[in-house]
């Protein structure tokens, strides 16, 4: 059903009691370009976790401080 070169291939039985869907991960180094593999180094790991902890607690602080100035504003004493 799928291309050979796809990375997802499916095939189904013929008594239509079983499915299976192969992934097959295709990734030559010298075929990734650059962005992928900077990607790739930034996402995975313990330098991945670190960048999600530390762009969850920037998300939490511009949140934070966005709710502060709108609700001084909105509620500043005329």
């Amino acid at each position: 059903m799928q291309p050979q070169d796809s990375g997802v291939q499916y095939s189904r039985w013929k008594d239509g009691s079983r499915d299976e869907v192969n992934v097959v991960a295709v990734a030559n180094s010298g075929e990734a370009s650059r962005c992928e593999r900077v990607c790739r180094k930034l996402c995975t790991g313990k330098l991945g976790i670190t960048m999600k902890v530390l762009g969850g607690v920037a998300l939490f602080w511009v949140v934070f401080i966005l709710g502060y100035v709108t609700g001084y504003y909105v509620h500043k004493c005329k």
